[in-house]
C-alpha cells in the first residue's frame, strides 16, 4: 500500500531535518583543523548574511605610544591600526533523492525513513568529503567556487595574489611565512634535516608570543619526521580534540597526517587567527523539496554557504619542497 504524497514529503522532510546537526558535525570531526578551529570558538555562524564575509585585523601597532614625565604633552593623534579583509562566500549543495519507482516499492513510513537514512548518510559523506578537500585547495576549483584553503591562505608564493581582498604583493604584513626545503635549506627534505627545517620556520612564525598549534603534514613529510623521531627514539603519540585524530608531537604542538595535504607539504597552523564561517541558513541545512517538472522524482538539497577565512597570515607558515 502506497502512502499520500503529503504523508509522503512529510516524512522525508522531516526525516532530512533530523539528520542536520550531524551534517556539520560529520564534517568538523572528518577534519583536524576544523576540529581545533571549532574546539577555537572559531565556527562562526553568520544570520546577517552580507555581501561578503568581513574579518576585521589588526596591521599595525598603535603609534600613539610613548614614555612621558610631568607635564609633557601626549600624542594624541589618530592611530590607524585596523582594516578589514573581505572573503567571498562559496556554495556547496549535495542532493538526496527518490524516484517515483522508490517510492512506490517503499510504500511503509518504515521502509521510507530506513531508504531517506541510508541516501541522507551517502549524502553527508560526500558533503564532508568535499568540503574537506576544499580546506586544502587554493579556491580556484569547480570555476572558481571553490571555498579557499590552506593553498591560498598559507600559499607558497605569499608575495603574489589577493586574498580576502588584500593583495600580498603590496602588503607586507598580509604574507605568511614559506620555507622552501631545496632553496632554503639547501637539499630535499630528509628524515635526518627534516626537523631542522621545522625549527627554522617554527623560529620565523614565532612572535610576541602567538605560535602555531597544529601542523598537518602530507604523507611524505609525516614519515619523515617519524622516521626522524625513530632515529633518536622521540616518538610520542596524541590525540587531537575529542574526535581522536592521531598525532606525533613537535615542541607540544600535534603533527597529523592527512592525505588531502598537497604533496611534499607541511602546514604550521595558528588556528586561533583561523575561522570556519557558515551562513545561518544555509549551515549544511536541507532546501526546499522539489518535484521536478519533466521527472518522476524528489529532490531534497542539503546546502552549505560559508568559507575558511584568516585574520593573521603572518602567524601562518608551510614547509614545501
Amino acid at each position: 500500500m502506497t502512502i499520500p504524497n503529503s504523508t509522503f514529503t512529510e516524512i522525508l522532510s522531516t526525516t532530512l531535518h533530523k539528520y542536520q546537526p550531524n551534517f556539520a558535525d560529520n564534517v568538523t570531526n572528518k577534519n583536524a583543523l576544523l576540529t581545533r578551529i571549532r574546539e577555537n570558538g572559531n565556527m562562526r555562524v553568520i544570520s546577517n548574511g552580507g555581501a561578503t564575509i568581513q574579518r576585521q585585523l589588526a596591521y599595525a601597532e598603535n603609534t600613539t605610544f610613548q614614555y612621558y614625565s610631568g607635564y609633557e604633552t601626549l600624542n594624541v593623534s589618530a592611530s590607524d591600526t585596523l582594516t578589514s579583509s573581505n572573503w567571498d562566500w562559496k556554495q556547496a549543495a549535495v542532493n538526496v533523492t527518490i524516484s517515483g519507482f522508490e517510492k512506490a516499492v517503499n510504500g511503509g513510513a518504515s521502509q521510507i525513513i530506513d531508504l531517506v537514512t541510508a541516501r541522507t548518510k551517502v549524502a553527508m559523506m560526500t558533503m564532508a568529503n568535499n568540503i574537506t578537500t576544499g580546506l586544502y585547495s587554493d579556491g580556484t576549483g569547480s570555476g572558481g567556487k571553490q571555498i579557499g584553503g590552506l593553498q591560498l591562505i598559507v600559499a607558497d608564493d605569499p608575495t603574489t595574489g589577493t586574498v580576502g581582498g588584500i593583495d600580498g604583493s603590496t602588503y607586507s604584513f598580509w604574507q605568511n611565512v614559506t620555507y622552501d626545503a631545496s632553496t632554503d635549506g639547501g637539499t630535499a627534505a630528509t628524515s635526518s634535516n627534516i626537523i631542522g627545517y621545522m625549527n627554522e620556520l617554527f623560529n620565523s612564525i614565532c612572535l610576541n608570543g602567538d605560535e602555531p598549534d597544529l601542523i598537518i603534514a602530507d604523507s611524505n613529510y609525516y614519515a619523515l619526521y617519524q622516521a626522524a623521531l625513530q632515529s633518536i627514539q622521540r616518538i610520542t603519540v596524541s590525540t587531537v580534540g575529542s574526535s581522536g585524530f592521531r598525532s606525533l608531537d613537535y615542541q607540544g604542538i600535534p603533527v597529523v597526517l592527512d592525505n588531502s595535504v598537497p604533496s611534499n607539504h607541511m602546514y604550521f597552523l595558528n588556528t586561533k587567527n583561523m575561522y570556519f564561517d557558515v551562513h545561518a541558513d544555509r549551515n549544511f541545512t536541507p532546501g526546499e523539496m522539489m518535484r521536478p517538472t519533466n521527472q518522476d522524482a524528489f529532490v531534497m538539497p542539503i546546502l552549505f554557504m560559508g568559507n575558511l577565512t584568516c585574520d593573521n597570515r603572518r602567524n601562518q607558515g608551510v614547509l614545501k619542497a
